[in-house]
């Protein structure tokens, strides 16, 4: 019921931000009940880093922006914190009826007990399948959380691994 990827260490930054989006959006064409939220990565041009934005499925609102402008030269973390925050807040009620719910990713802010974690464990506890992204730095913490439950796939296995779950509840 919780299914997790990565990426090998040379893929490209973004790539499973771009996985995840282009399968909700799949998802949602063939009509399919998913709920969660994807993160969308918008460049900025070669000098500058890219601004992240939360895209919350379902949501007639816009896309919250998580990241922040630091200035030149800075070197902390970019993620805004409240606005992430936000995003979960406006993603926990769109999962009542979901037959699946997608969430951008298990980060640090989940391993630390924030972010998406309360609302993943909510969505599996209820019987929702979820799938996510775990990036590497993040693997030990999720699997502490998930335990028994996480099973692991490869990115070329989302969209079936989604279809199997819907297969699964007909």
């Amino acid at each position: 019921m919780l299914a997790w990827f990565t990426n090998d260490t040379d893929t490209t930054p973004g790539a499973a931000d771009l996985a995840l989006e282009a399968l909700a959006a799949d998802l949602r064409a063939r009509g399919l009940p998913v709920a969660g939220a994807v993160q969308r990565n918008l460049d900025m041009g070669p000098d500058c880093a890219c601004d992240m934005e939360m895209i919350v499925l379902g949501d007639p609102g816009d896309p919250v922006r998580i990241s922040q402008s630091l200035g030149p030269g800075a070197q902390g973390c970019r993620l805004d914190t409240g606005a992430l925050e936000e995003a979960v807040a406006r993603t926990a009620p769109r999962l009542a009826g979901a037959g699946l719910v997608v969430i951008p990713k298990f980060g640090r802010q989940e391993a630390m007990g924030r972010g998406f974690r309360d609302l993943i464990g909510q969505a599996v506890a209820d019987g929702q399948p979820v799938i996510l992204y775990v990036p590497r730095q993040q693997q030990a913490a999720f699997l502490d959380f998930a335990g028994d439950l996480a099973v692991r796939i490869r990115p070329d296995q989302l969209r079936s691994w989604c279809l199997d779950r819907f297969a699964a509840a007909s």
